[in-house]
């Protein structure tokens, strides 16, 4: 992959890999190359060759549709780096971001009261020479890009007009040599001014203005947004910017180019499983005109099972689930939206003890591992292991936001609580990637899951969780009704998931980073799959099916990685409501013991508590895992 500042024919400026486009280097997000500084282009501005790679998947193209709202969509893989004999150079065009920069000079200013600022030369490239700052004495001096620019919560971006920040008007007309006084390491904003080389304060000191100015809540300081897009080209900024939730005028804040939340994707990702339903549906094809058509309710079902014919083709599937699709064909009911982990989930618990083909080029094939020689503590809680012995995860980016994430809700669905920027000017398709590997799945009994969330102390723990999600929810400015807690059986899952994956990858062959997860806690089910999704040989190589036919003791070691953290008993004894430590997504977790990379987490280290799992020191009753100490 590459991007180029300009033309087809101007040689690569940098080359990053298919996957970082869709999850750190995509449209809008900004790079630090050697000797600039540049901004990826939009969709509008990739150059595809002839072998342009199209991806299928048709419940993400469906899903794509509905939340972009438009009638097609496609998804290719961005293009890689290399002359194309028809259509010249491909890759993906950049443009250079910011434009204003600081010359490379080592100065000191001394303030009125006597403290020493390290001082450079704040200008636009416009006026460099050769790329060059030219000082008074005609010497050239190199350049880099000024850390701090201007952006919204929609994912606009642009300079900060710097005269307008240190003279406090935005219409002033001054022009004078600007420079950026810092103290300290420079990571204070109350420590770092911009000064007016000609213009006097009131009292006739040098005009100068601390950047922190720009940094309070509610700040007006840099002024209205303009709806500045500049990775989709000069002149594709946006009429008006408003809040979504107001419609009231956008301001701009002070944004670091280098900083974490200066870029989030949006990325959805589907595993591309067969649907239960549709195994169902062509199953009941078989034997509805004859038999099944004529059937009043579940009864008529069991009976009309006993019939051989019907008996081979309905081989697999539960009498609910043939009547529920019986009666949908006798009352003419469409079937129901189902959302993307919906669908995985059904397909996962109700599938037979073997599904798919073990082909090199098959896209998913798993195994029912046999659950009754568990143990008297799992099995209760366990209801099916699932051997993933290939699978394929298709990936597509449909936006990004600035300053805050949007991540998907526990169904899989992408919340839209921040406002997305656009990949493009006229969105038609979307940058995706596939990847194939492997995985387990464990499922666990709804009936045990209500057994422990009936407990006062799995209740006291989910209030106190839930009013830390208020307090995170006041303090981000989130509208409850759109973004809702995802409950403590989520939670629960979700921290045995961590501590699971750190389990396995001991001895499973991939590291940490290279086990994802996927958390199931809803109406159709509550589950845990693990799995590798590699566009090299590392997703493949089996290690977590053999794992997961020893899965008993990989769950004992987990579980005691979960009783005792090196923090505790600062850990165990946190509380999510505390305003103090402003953890408010977290109970008992900590980097010592619950924290995993980012890239193998769904919610980003969010929402985990390991109280919730096991005993630990700070809290008792509230383990899911009660009895796995005895």
């Amino acid at each position: 992959m590459s991007t180029s500042k300009s033309s087809k024919s101007v040689p690569p400026a940098g080359e990053i890999r298919r996957s970082q486009i869709l999850s750190t280097f995509g449209p809008g997000s900004m790079v630090d190359l050697p000797n600039s500084s540049i901004i990826i282009g939009g969709l509008n501005h990739w150059q595809f060759g002839s072998d342009r790679k199209r991806i299928y998947e048709d419940r993400l193209e469906q899903y794509l549709k509905n939340k972009l709202d438009v009638d097609d969509i496609k998804m290719y893989e961005p293009p890689s780096s290399k002359q194309d004999p028809t259509s010249g150079r491909t890759g993906i065009t950049s443009f250079v971001f910011p434009e204003w920069v600081v010359a490379q000079i080592e100065e000191t200013w001394k303030a009125p009261n006597g403290k020493e600022y390290r001082t450079r030369p704040l200008l636009k490239r416009s006026r460099l020479v050769r790329g060059k700052y030219l000082d008074e004495n005609r010497k050239k001096h190199p350049v880099v890009p000024v850390r701090f620019v201007q952006a919204c919560l929609n994912g606009h971006i642009s300079d900060i007009n710097w005269y307008a920040f240190v003279h406090k008007d935005l219409n002033s007309s001054c022009r004078a040599q600007l420079w950026l006084d810092e103290g300290g390491t420079g990571s204070d904003f109350a420590d770092i001014f911009v000064r007016c080389e000609a213009c006097k304060d009131a009292v006739g000191q040098a005009l100068r203005r601390p950047l922190s100015d720009a940094t309070l809540p509610n700040n007006v300081v840099l002024g209205r947004c303009e709806g500045h897009r500049p990775w989709l080209g000069p002149a594709a900024a946006e009429s008006t910017c408003v809040v979504p939730e107001t419609g009231k005028q956008n301001y701009n804040r002070l944004l670091v180019r280098s900083a974490s939340n200066a870029y989030f994707s949006q990325v959805i990702s589907v595993i591309a499983l067969p649907e239960a339903d549709e195994a169902l549906r062509e199953s009941v094809d078989q034997v509805f005109e004859d038999f099944l058509q004529y059937a009043e309710d579940v009864d008529d079902i069991k009976r009309d099972r006993k019939k051989q014919k019907v008996a081979a083709a309905l081989e697999g599937f539960r009498d609910e689930a043939i009547w529920a699709e019986v009666n949908r064909r006798k009352n003419n009911i469409v079937p129901e939206d189902k959302t993307i982990k919906q669908v995985e989930i059904e397909t996962l618990l109700s599938q037979p003890n073997e599904v798919g083909e073990d082909i090199p080029e098959g896209d998913f094939y798993a195994r029912n591992l046999p659950v009754s020689g568990l143990s008297p503590i799992l099995k209760p809680k366990i209801e099916r292991i699932v051997l993933v012995h290939r699978l394929r995860e298709v990936m597509a980016q449909v936006g990004f936001t600035r300053f805050e994430p949007a991540i998907p809700d526990v169904d899989g669905e992408l919340k839209l609580n921040v406002s997305p920027a656009a990949l493009d000017i006229d969105i038609s398709w979307v940058p995706a990637i596939e990847n194939k590997g492997e995985g387990i799945f464990l499922a666990f009994k709804e009936s045990a899951i209500n057994d422990w969330l009936s407990r006062d102390a799995v209740k006291e723990r989910g209030i106190a969780l839930n009013q830390g999600f208020e307090i995170w929810m006041k303090r981000k400015g989130i509208e409850s009704s759109k973004f809702l807690f995802p409950g403590v059986p989520y939670i629960m899952l979700h921290s045995l998931s961590h501590l699971l994956i750190t389990a396995v990858s001991l001895e499973c062959g991939y590291s940490t980073s290279a086990i994802r997860e996927r958390i199931y806690a809803g109406s159709s089910g509550y589950g845990i799959l693990l799995y590798t999704g590699s566009t090299g040989s590392e997703g493949t190589l089996g290690g977590l099916v053999q794992v997961g036919k020893n899965i008993e003791k990989h769950l004992a070691t987990a579980l005691e990685l979960g009783r005792l953290c090196s923090n505790d008993p600062v850990c165990a004894q946190h509380m999510p409501q505390n305003p103090h430590e402003e953890r408010f997504l977290h109970g008992a977790a900590c980097h010592g013991c619950l924290l995993i990379a980012e890239t193998s987490c769904e919610r980003r280290n969010e929402f985990l508590d390991r109280a919730l799992v096991v005993e630990t020191v700070g809290t008792s009753g509230a383990a899911f895992f009660l009895d796995a100490h005895q």
